[in-house]
């Protein structure tokens, strides 16, 4: 038996031998791949390469849990809440297939959790309390020229009757005057009353202002001759009397043009303890791509967005109350492209880096500047290199947070342009007079990048494609380390998936950063075959967690620190402490997270232990929860401790 066995294993091996001879005859170069990727992979595992430049492994869940995941946000209790709604996919939309994930990074642990309605390319940020407010998503999947079959469009509805307002239901019919064409309303509008206006000196009649709202119509059969070529007055069906002769439409073009994506209003907070949705009021305005900041007396700005009916909201700006789960509209507009990046400043206005994730006009909204939320007053700023190419940049406020000094990175033309940028540029906004100043620059024009603060200080940039959604298999596998002391970019381990649109990054209380998501145009350099959504996580590992030593240790002290006062945590290594460090946990979605800072902390060791004093400014330590890092010498961090500053 064991000769037989012995014969049987020195045949397999000779028939192995004489595959690879045969291959090796026949195709060198894949021989050499081959040895050239084992050697590869050799190099990088080795102690020396990761304590230079990191490490990147994939996590790849159980086919059960896998999802398209679009938006990411750490929350308190050290998981990651991995939101995908329909994952921009219309199959999963029309299935009201809406998916959540909350992962546990460090036991690995996968739930799947209930998702009310489709929050794809919703709003969120970080509230006080812990839970994370997600606001807005998907009402309608776009369709594209060509994919339209009924004409349709915007219908202005206006109600010249000042005593009362008027409701008109979706399935409304709205016929031409002129056109004789009849098209039908999608959803209910709310019109309100008639303004009436006097003269200010005499007090004399001068009419009314008609109430308007707007709904989205589209023909009742389809075909390119129910398309109307100019403005139309439209009568409305059901309406008679009074209610007939003060309600009209009016609709310019309803056509068979591309529509856009539709925005809704509704609102919800996340709870991370419960995990599990919880709704509160809706907002004033459907949103679809909206960005959410914090404002400096604790409520949350909402901007942007594409409206019910695929427009960008009109500067309608609105702000929730935590307290009363309420939504008012701010006082004056101010428009932006959909997710602008607005971060709170020191001072309490708002700074708009510029960088944005693409609808709106290429000549509305998109100059950076100071903004004055209650004023309105708009400060702009100047020197931004490649300014047409703010689309799908990267902005990160540079740690320490009370420096107020920005990164703006790469970047790309409006909508589907082949132009990307290679730029970085920083901004300083204590200076007397800020204006913008190129930092060093990337290998390649980069659209999408990935960017995260470490708890050492420096940032974490990776990632993003030279095109369009990696059109042209065009993603960069490449991450740098820029340190903000010394203006440099370190080029450090290669990340083993490509990341462009739907991708971001999140770094976890550990130290390491998680990246999710990317979704290309097509899977192939001659733009072919569609592409796939990257489902896979992976995890970067920075050189600092694979020096000689290991972490400082840190542990114990309060779960809360007020603004101003300090508190006293246990650290054995306390006296090699150099850095202290609070961490606003991330939210990220298409390049746009706005929640991240870290705050420098004053701090003292005494024996082992080491008390570390928060700010006073509430619009540098915004109220929340936070991970609280400390670094020594060699720039290697403790792993965080959660406190809340209230």
């Amino acid at each position: 038996m064991k000769d037989r066995a012995g014969r049987r294993r020195a045949r397999r091996i000779a028939i192995g031998t004489a595959v690879v001879l045969a291959l090796a005859g026949m195709n060198g170069p894949w021989l050499y791949r081959f040895g050239t990727e084992k050697y590869h992979q050799y190099k990088i595992n080795q102690p020396e390469y990761k304590a230079a430049n990191g490490k990147w492994e994939i996590v790849e869940f159980p086919e059960e849990y896998r999802q398209n995941t679009i938006h990411a946000a750490l929350l308190r209790t050290g998981k990651v809440l991995l939101v995908a709604g329909s994952g921009n996919n219309q199959d999963n939309f029309d299935a009201k297939k809406y998916d959540t994930r909350i992962w546990d990074p460090v036991k690995g642990t996968i739930k799947k959790v209930p998702t009310p309605t489709d929050l794809f390319c919703t709003g969120h940020t970080q509230l006080a309390n812990g839970n994370l407010l997600i606001a807005g998503g998907t009402k309608r999947y776009e369709k594209l020229k060509g994919d339209v079959k009924k004409a349709g469009g915007l219908m202005v509805v206006h109600n010249e009757n000042p005593d009362k307002p008027i409701t008109i239901p979706a399935g409304t019919k709205f016929t031409g005057k002129e056109n004789g064409k009849t098209f039908v309303s999608k959803d209910p509008v709310l019109v309100p009353r008639a303004k009436k206006n006097f003269d200010k000196e005499t007090g004399e009649f001068l009419g009314n202002t008609p109430g308007y709202g707007r709904t989205y119509v589209e023909a009742q059969k389809e075909g390119a001759k129910y398309e109307t070529g100019t403005q139309d007055n439209y009568r409305i069906e059901g309406l008679t009397g009074a209610d007939a002769r003060n309600t009209y439409g009016i609709a310019e073009k309803l056509a068979l043009d591309k529509k856009d994506f539709q925005g809704i209003r509704d609102a919800y907070e996340f709870d991370p303890v419960a995990e599990k949705y919880i709704k509160v009021d809706p907002m004033k305005e459907a949103r679809w791509y909206p960005t959410l900041t914090t404002l400096s007396d604790g409520k949350i700005l909402s901007v942007s967005g594409l409206d019910d009916i695929g427009q960008l909201v009109p500067g309608k700006n609105e702000i929730y109350d935590p307290k009363t789960k309420k939504w008012t509209y701010t006082e004056k507009v101010r428009q932006f492209p959909t997710y602008p990046a607005l971060f709170l400043m020191q001072n309490g206005k708002i700074f708009y880096s510029g960088s944005n994730a693409g609808y709106g006009p290429d000549d509305v909204g998109r100059d950076p500047g100071v903004w004055d939320v209650e004023t309105n007053k708009f400060t702009k700023i100047p020197g931004l290199s490649d300014p047409n190419m703010m689309e799908t940049s990267g902005t990160v406020l540079l740690p320490p947070a009370q420096d107020e000094k920005y990164m703006v990175i790469g970047g790309g033309g409006v909508g589907e342009s082949k132009l990307s940028s290679e730029k970085t540029r920083l901004v300083d906004l204590k200076a007397d007079d800020p204006k913008f100043v190129d930092g060093p620059s990337l290998d390649k024009g980069t659209r999408y990048p990935q960017a995260s603060i470490l708890p050492n200080d420096e940032v974490l940039i990776s990632g993003g494609s030279e095109d369009y959604r990696g059109r042209s298999d065009s993603n960069i596998l490449e991450a740098r380390i820029y340190d903000t002391e010394k203006n440099e970019l370190k080029r450090v381990a290669d990340p083993l998936v490509g990341r462009n649109y739907h991708s971001g990054s999140i770094l976890l209380p550990d130290g390491r950063v998680m990246f999710f998501g990317s979704d290309s145009l097509y899977a192939d350099k001659a733009n072919t075959k569609p592409g796939k959504f990257e489902q896979r996580i992976e995890i970067y590992t920075p050189p600092y967690l694979y020096g000689d030593g290991e972490q400082p240790d840190l542990s114990g002290g309060p779960k809360t620190v007020e603004r101003g006062a300090s508190a006293t945590f246990t650290s054995k290594d306390a006296a090699k402490i150099k850095k202290a460090r609070l961490v606003r946990p991330s939210a990220s979605t298409h390049v746009t997270d706005v929640d991240m800072r870290s705050i420098a902390l004053d701090f003292e060791a005494d024996g082992d232990k080491l008390t570390v004093t928060v700010p006073k400014n509430k619009n540098l330590v915004q109220s929340g929860w936070y991970m609280l890092f400390v670094s020594d010498g060699e720039g290697t961090p403790s792993k965080a401790q959660w406190v809340q500053v209230p």
